[in-house]
């Protein structure tokens, strides 16, 4: 069933979701519907449009498990919506934020960005290491604010504990910011059991959707504690009263939302989401761990692997190094042969999702071992 929502290509075998995914079938005639309505309409079905994107709201809310749709904000990037929080909150000198020493750019720059402020950026080295959570607590002190963790380290594929990281951060009285984007639609989330008071995540991988749209999560309380640095008509509590001259931040987290939404995006994420809730989630983990653990058997043996084993540690995530010295030119004979992944950590990443076949990851096997005479047998 799951292949059958999606019209792939027969030439690739499509293992690159932790990059950009392509989009479910339905996906793809949300946006032409979208497109021919508006070229035949323009804004006539703009209710509908609106109707939409509460919908999306919805569907975001059930993904992470959070209490209201009120705590959800659409915009554009993960990058955006971590500056948000970044030049939201009232710093002091001498405050510190801790991340992992292998972040993606958006989860170090941000917080780096605030040095002339006076924040201290703490980097914790996750590798070599069978207790990440722990080395992570272990650089909390009474000067930290803020600690900001990928739920999934993008090269490696290692997924954290969050409950445990939730729970030391809420028994500090330090802030929790959690990346998601590595594990939003792939594994399931739960805001409430974590502790998180910050989500961020991009639409454009594990979720199926389009780039351009971001989720961003802010637990109620905080919702006016972080400072707005953007404004504009749609960030208003009396948003659509476009004749009044006195106005209100909205109190839901509609205020991060200073312009116009983007209504593509919304249609197509919204579609996407509809089929991984649609699946379940538990499900879409299910088949997404044993497609892992496919790819995992026939290279255990064979290549050095990156990500770590354990399945409570494995994401969607597998890298490996190959005996090759030069990776590069391996990774462009795999991506020529249409095994579509990604060099990522020193490695080469493979990352499918739930629908994958194995017929498809059979043929990124397949060509990984021609140049070097291995059988993937």
């Amino acid at each position: 069933m799951p292949a059958s929502e999606f019209d792939l290509d027969d030439s690739i075998a499509y293992l690159n979701h932790a990059a950009i995914a392509p989009w479910p079938r339905r996906t793809v005639e949300a946006v032409q519907q979208f497109a021919q309505q508006n070229g035949e309409r323009g804004s006539q079905h703009y209710a509908r449009w609106l109707a939409t994107e509460q919908a999306l709201r919805e569907q975001l809310k059930t993904l992470i498990n959070a209490h209201s749709s009120n705590e959800i904000a659409l915009l554009k990037s993960t990058s955006e919506a971590l500056s948000v929080i970044a030049y939201g909150l009232d710093w002091r000198a001498g405050d510190k934020v801790v991340i992992p020493e292998q972040e993606f750019p958006s989860n170090r720059i941000v917080w780096e960005s605030l040095q002339p402020r006076g924040v201290e950026v703490v980097t914790v080295n996750l590798d070599n290491t069978d207790n990440p959570e722990q080395a992570l607590i272990a650089a909390l002190d009474s000067k930290v604010r803020l600690v900001s963790v990928s739920s999934v380290q993008y090269a490696s594929g290692l997924a954290l504990n969050l409950d445990r990281l939730g729970q030391a951060c809420q028994q500090g009285d330090i802030l929790f910011c959690v990346d998601a984007i590595q594990s939003l639609g792939a594994r399931p989330f739960d805001v409430q059991r974590c502790h998180a008071d910050f989500v961020v995540a991009d639409g454009h991988k594990w979720m199926l959707g389009p780039e351009g749209l971001a989720l961003f999560y802010c637990r109620q309380p905080l919702i006016d504690r972080l400072r707005l640095n953007q404004y504009g008509w749609h960030m208003v509590e009396a948003m659509g009263e476009f004749d009044r001259t006195d106005w209100s931040p909205a109190t839901s987290a509609c205020r991060f939302e200073c312009g116009s939404p983007n209504m593509l995006g919304i249609h197509a994420l919204h579609a996407s989401l509809s089929l991984l809730l649609e699946t379940g989630i538990d499900k879409v983990a299910s088949r997404l761990q044993a497609n892992t653990r496919y790819l995992l058997d026939r290279l255990r043996d064979k290549v050095d692997i990156v990500s770590p084993l354990a399945d409570e540690r494995r994401s969607g995530i597998l890298t490996i190094r190959t005996a090759d010295t030069d990776l590069d030119r391996r990774y462009r004979h795999l991506q020529a042969a249409g095994v579509i992944c990604a060099l990522r950590g020193g490695g080469i990443r493979f990352s499918p999702h739930f629908y994958t076949s194995q017929a498809q990851m059979d043929k990124a096997l397949r060509h990984l071992f021609e140049k070097i005479q291995i059988s993937a047998e």
